[in-house]
């Protein structure tokens, strides 16, 4: 009896625990991506600039308008990119479903010999390669799966990437002009909120990923400080130059 209830409880335990994070959807590389380029290319911009020993209220304005440009860049790019891809996609299941209505005798033999090839029994691979291929749409998501490793019922949204990239790079972008904004003078508000807006970001990434979040964080700050350290002087050279 007790062996019975424990393996009850470890079938609870084992459904209640196994469950995935969704790791095909269209926003999370956008959202992430975004964020960092916003703040990364926004505080580089800004303390290159800043660097050249111009005005505050020059840096506000340089800070507005790569907000601004980076933004609708990002969104455009991101909608052009998985736009591309889901056509691409598209192309590809309209040859399977081609070829499963021309020659469908010969596409169960493919997906029989899949299964063969993953150590199936060469009769039951049959079997089940034929009774998944009595339904048509049922057989595509099949050699979808198996042969071009895509879910045709989960394909990203060019939409939801569009407005995931641009969302997210106006946000991280804000950061570096926000002292400004609030009233600051110098640019070391600024760089101290980027940064640590840098480290956050880094931080929340490693809550989806294997990496510690003072890995991650940190990895995060260091190579957005070194963008703008790099900028500002390169700012400041230019600035003396000219």
């Amino acid at each position: 009896m007790s062996i019975i209830e424990n393996e009850a409880t470890l079938h609870v335990a084992h459904r209640d625990n196994h469950t995935h994070r969704d790791v095909n959807g269209g926003w999370l590389r956008p959202a992430v991506f975004g964020a960092m380029d916003g703040l990364v290319s926004n505080l580089a911009l800004m303390t290159g600039v800043a660097g050249g020993s111009v005005s505050s209220q020059t840096v506000v304005i340089t800070g507005l308008a790569g907000l601004a440009a980076g933004a609708f860049s990002m969104a455009a790019g991101e909608y052009t990119s998985v736009a591309s891809q889901r056509e691409l996609v598209q192309a590809e299941l309209d040859v399977e479903r081609r070829e499963l209505r021309k020659h469908p005798v010969d596409e169960m033999e493919e997906l029989a010999a899949l299964y063969v090839a993953r150590g199936v029994e060469p009769p039951l691979a049959r079997e089940v390669a034929m009774q998944l291929s009595r339904d048509p749409e049922q057989a595509l998501e099949i050699h979808a799966r198996e042969e071009l490793g895509i879910d045709p019922d989960d394909l990203p949204s060019p939409l939801v990437a569009a407005a995931s990239s641009f969302g997210s790079f106006a946000l991280g972008a804000l950061l570096p002009v926000l002292p400004y904004l609030l009233g600051a003078t110098t640019l070391w508000p600024a760089v101290l909120l980027a940064l640590v807006g840098l480290f956050a970001c880094g931080a929340l990434v490693a809550r989806v990923t294997a990496r510690s979040w003072w890995y991650s964080g940190m990895r995060q700050l260091v190579l957005g400080g070194a963008a703008a350290a790099v900028t500002y002087g390169l700012g400041a050279a230019f600035g003396a130059a000219l």
